[in-house]
């Protein structure tokens, strides 16, 4: 298993996992080709030294899974960092093999080489499943999120 650098060709296997699920085929237009909007939010994620936009591949060389980590810098905490994770998707045929666990241990490790002191994420309350997984690997619920939809 490798973790890397997303790059522009991983963008459709990328859409394609995030679009693999029932909230998914609401929030994604995957079809190929893709729309242009993904192609411009990837050139953004790159140029920006904050954003990690990260692929697992396995054995084979296929890309079976993704996440973003943004790193937010504030000043709480005596300036501290936050890293925030986003967008985790493993690949339908890939779930229940463990890939999830050692992706979330990658990006534990890559928060603290960045600096932060606190790796936080939000999941959907239709995906309980997810946050059972998240608990399993340490995250607390200390917080009530909250979002406001533009």
């Amino acid at each position: 298993m490798r973790f890397r650098k997303a790059t522009q060709e991983d963008i459709p296997i990328i859409v394609q996992m995030l679009a693999d699920d029932a909230l998914g085929q609401i929030r994604e237009d995957f079809k190929m080709p893709l729309p242009n909007s993904y192609y411009q939010a990837f050139v953004n994620i790159e140029n920006d030294p904050n954003q990690e936009l990260v692929v697992v591949e396995n054995e084979l060389g296929e890309t079976i899974g993704t996440l973003q980590l943004s790193f937010i810098q504030y000043l709480t905490y005596k300036g501290g960092i936050r890293a925030q994770i986003e967008a985790v998707r493993i690949h339908k045929n890939h779930r229940g093999e463990g890939i999830g666990k050692k992706f979330f241990m990658w990006a534990i490790e890559r928060s603290k080489q960045r600096g932060a002191h606190l790796l936080q994420l939000t999941t959907d309350k239709q995906r309980p499943d997810a946050l059972l997984f998240y608990e399993s690997l340490g995250f607390k619920a200390t917080h009530e999120g909250m979002k406001l939809h533009l």
